[in-house]
């Protein structure tokens, strides 16, 4: 008789954990049917966009709903065209590339929605060690096409320093995707370079990290995430999602060491050893390069239309209220 209880009382055990398995299973699959899958353009992949990475590593867009296919698309004009054609939902660039499309009078133009840096990336590499910014005088220059913002930033980041920029030679005509490779073989006497690029060539005894663009140049959104306002204004739940996600990673970013950070987006950059990864990470740190939230304020976002009429690149008013649509509150 008392084998028999034994007996039952395990088969109900049996039954309850068996239930309960199958129920976890089933919530875990509904979970993941209800993720909202979306497509990204990025227009560079680096170590400047680590908030973003520790978002996608950590969970955050799933936690809020979403699943991230990411595209790596050179060029933020590619970028553009590849959200104005509906390829991806989301683009990952300098937001002059949506000042750009507003002024071709698209009807369905780019709106910034999330801020994600507030500094130029880049680094200055030369070939010399010992370096002072006014060496860059009669030197020339890689800085990639000349409507891009790593090229704008500089032409700040000189007149900040007080150099004309007709006294530095400076070269637009090497696409960004292919600076580095020009150096190395030999182009110009500097060149302008994202991280992981920057420390890998001089890790590799092809030039000399010397300086911070971004600290050098002014703050402003130097890199945002932009979508078709009509996008936007029908899927709205989506973005804000998506915004709770890069603020979270943001807030990771801003709070954890590098070495921590290194751990989390080591998948991102398989190619490259957590130690050198820690490093990079630690330059944008200490450059102080992204934003406290993704909110981008109206000062901050006409810093770079003054930046593009300063340069002759627009010579029409574009309006903040028009281009930003914050979905950060």
């Amino acid at each position: 008789m008392r084998k028999n209880i034994v007996l039952w009382i395990c088969g109900i055990i049996v039954i309850v954990v068996f239930a309960f398995f199958m129920n976890n299973k089933i919530n875990h699959n509904d979970e993941e049917k209800k993720l909202e899958k979306i497509k990204i353009s990025e227009v560079t992949h680096s170590v400047f966009y680590t908030p973003f990475y520790v978002a996608l590593e950590n969970g955050y867009f799933e936690k809020y709903g979403l699943e991230i296919e990411l595209m790596l698309v050179s060029g933020s004009d590619n970028v553009a065209a590849s959200v104005l054609s509906g390829d991806t939902l989301i683009g990952l660039a300098g937001p002059e590339s949506a000042i750009f499309v507003y002024n071709g009078k698209e009807k369905n133009y780019l709106q910034v929605f999330s801020g994600l840096t507030k500094r130029d990336g880049q680094f200055i590499l030369g070939r010399k060690k010992d370096f002072k910014m006014e060496d860059l005088k009669g030197k020339e220059v890689l800085v990639g096409r000349s409507t891009g913002m790593p090229a704008l930033s500089f032409l700040r980041a000189l007149k900040n320093s007080g150099i004309s920029k007709d006294e530095v030679n400076i070269n637009y005509s090497i696409d960004f995707a292919e600076l580095s490779g020009a150096f190395i073989g030999g182009n110009g006497d500097y060149v302008n370079l994202f991280q992981p690029l920057a420390t890998k060539l001089e890790k590799n005894k092809n030039g000399y990290v010397l300086s911070s663009v971004g600290l050098l140049s002014d703050e402003f959104p130097y890199t945002a995430f932009y979508a078709r306002k009509n996008d936007i204004k029908n899927n709205k739940d989506i973005f804000k999602n998506f915004t709770n996600a890069i603020n979270d990673g943001l807030k990771y970013t801003l709070q954890n060491d590098s070495k921590k950070i290194a751990s989390v987006i080591k998948d991102q950059f398989s190619d490259t050893d957590v130690s050198l990864l820690e490093e990079m990470i630690q330059s944008y740190k200490d450059a102080d390069v992204w934003l406290d939230n993704p909110f981008i304020e109206e000062k901050f976002f006409n810093t770079i239309v003054e930046l593009l009429k300063e340069n002759k690149i627009i010579d029409n008013d574009v309006y903040y209220k028009d281009l930003v649509n914050n979905l950060y509150e």
